[in-house]
């Protein structure tokens, strides 16, 4: 990025402006400046990006915790809200495995976030994210509390550990939803487990069996570096004396819908007020403060 050219191109409007007070230099300016001020930003804020895989593209899942329809709702409501922003940063968005809820919401969906820094953005989302709110699912209109649960992996082509196919447990069935004849009288879709760790991943979204389950084994593989990652993290911070690893139940962002309008970041203290902002995908605030305190590597 060149920001010595931005700045001397401030300056020959500043100049220009001082000799004749034109609207159109005075909109290319504020224009110019906007442009100066979000890529200087940007610039920074990917100073904190030190990991090995933060410039890769991200795997981010879903899933409701228990609570039925009113943490699958949840779940939905935290899709669009991610699918907002990934759409005003310029990414592109893959879905791979999308199960929708009986009533309302979702069961789970896992996407690919393709484009440059996707995972070193979204690294910071993986946790545990509270709602609490007048459910409109209760008749009575009481306040519940829902919980569900991002997780975020990079897209790894190259793994540190040995993946054997004795380990992995293989299925197929019938891709759920709209989709065509192939898609919902030939067992495309695929599950992978991962005997030794429970791991699961699905894909149903591409056009074969094959490539559901090349998509599957990517998963996988990404999913797999990151549970070992947050077993030597987990070591590590027993060794240094903290506890850095986030588990179910301790969120680490809560959104308050009634009695008051609030969302707080647990980790970082970070407030705002504007709910309908941050469900529309204005959570910049919250990842931009959550890496400058690098809260994850």
């Amino acid at each position: 990025m060149d920001f010595e050219k931005q700045y001397h191109d401030l300056l020959t409007y500043n100049e220009l402006l001082k000799e004749a007070h034109d609207p159109t230099l005075i909109a290319e300016m504020q224009q110019s400046s906007k442009k100066f001020d979000i890529d200087f930003r940007n610039f920074e804020l990917k100073r904190n990006f030190t990991g090995k895989f933060d410039f890769n593209n991200a795997y981010v899942s879903i899933h409701p915790g228990a609570g039925g329809t009113e943490s699958q709702d949840w779940a939905s409501m935290l899709l669009r809200m991610y699918l907002r922003w990934m759409e005003n940063h310029g990414y592109e968005v893959e879905t791979l495995d999308y199960q929708p809820a009986d009533d309302a919401g979702i069961k789970s969906v896992s996407l690919l976030v393709k484009g440059p820094w996707a995972y070193g953005f979204l690294k910071v989302e993986k946790g545990v994210h509270r709602l609490v709110r007048i459910s409109p699912f209760d008749a009575a209109k009481r306040r519940h509390t829902s919980f569900s649960s991002v997780d975020v992996m990079p897209e790894v082509d190259e793994v540190e550990f040995e993946l054997r196919w004795d380990d992995i447990q293989f299925d197929t069935f019938r891709s759920g939803g709209k989709g065509g004849q192939n898609v919902n009288k030939v067992e495309t879709a695929v599950r992978l487990t991962h005997i030794p760790t429970g791991l699961i991943v699905g894909c149903q979204t591409q056009r074969s069996q094959l490539q559901n389950k090349e998509q599957a084994l990517k998963m996988l593989k990404a999913k797999l570096f990151t549970y070992y990652q947050d077993i030597h993290d987990e070591e590590m911070s027993k060794v240094a004396g903290a506890k850095k690893k986030i588990e179910w139940g301790s969120q680490i962002r809560s959104y308050i819908f009634q009695p008051y309008q609030l969302v707080k970041d647990h980790r970082t203290g970070t407030e705002v007020n504007v709910i309908d902002g941050v469900m529309d995908g204005d959570i910049d605030v919250f990842i931009e403060s959550a890496l400058k305190a690098k809260l994850i590597d």
